[in-house]
């Protein structure tokens, strides 16, 4: 898969599902370094977990059995599902964030995190249109991995959903219109601005001011209607 042996640091932190798995979940770190991103994770004290870590340098951590159910996305939703981390696997990305000096994801970091998604998708049939981050599932409390993280590469490998560009047609839909059709899409909207900027981080990452623009909803508009645009 990558450069370097996927390492086993078991996580005390999971339990069993309640659901089948559907989802993968993307996340960045948000600490100041691997070591203590991973040590925070393995820790009992920390009650979080993730299914794997990736490091800058694309080393691959295992931490918990996919079978199981890691304790990453916390109060989350998405597409009518609330228990998020009993129908996930998550992916934390080592990354300081915005907290700690938020800078691009290395080539060598996607150079593994690529194929790691790739063999997740393949052995749970995950549609693309269920390969989110963390801000996604929890608009109000999450922003990463962020609008540095490059889901246009994962996207050309359909790896993800692909943010429209052709043939663009505003809706003109009012602002209640909007949030309808967000939520359609599968955000939670009950804090309405952090949706629309969890949307634009994920869809029109140049430009998250919150407010709905033309774009906005004609973005939108491509992503709900049918494929090839749409989901899988």
């Amino acid at each position: 898969m990558n450069d370097f042996p996927m390492i086993d640091t078991p996580s005390p932190n999971f339990d069993e599902r309640s659901l089948p798995i559907s989802m993968l979940v993307l996340h960045y770190t948000g600490m100041v370094d691997a070591a203590t991103a991973i040590n925070w994770l393995a820790s009992p004290e920390s009650k979080v977990s993730a299914h794997y870590v990736v490091t800058e340098d694309g080393q691959v951590i295992r931490m918990v059995d996919e079978e199981k159910r890691a304790w990453h996305a916390g109060r989350a939703h998405w597409r009518g599902i609330d228990d998020i981390n009993s129908a996930s696997i998550g992916i934390e990305i080592v990354n300081p964030g915005h907290e700690w000096g938020y800078r691009p994801f290395p080539d060598a970091q996607m150079g593994s995190l690529i194929p790691l998604i790739h063999q997740i998708v393949q052995r749970h049939k995950i549609t693309r249109g269920n390969i989110v981050g963390h801000s996604d599932v929890a608009p109000a409390r999450k922003q990463d991995p962020g609008e540095l993280f490059p889901w246009g590469q994962l996207a050309r490998l359909r790896l993800a959903l692909p943010r429209p560009t052709k043939n663009l047609m505003d809706p003109h839909w009012s602002d209640g219109g909007f949030m309808l059709a967000l939520e359609r899409f599968g955000y939670d909207i009950a804090e309405p601005q952090a949706a629309v900027v969890a949307f634009q981080r994920r869809f029109r990452p140049e430009l998250i001011d919150g407010i709905i623009d033309g774009e906005c909803r004609a973005i939108l508009l491509a992503l709900l209607l049918p494929k090839p645009q749409g989901d899988d």
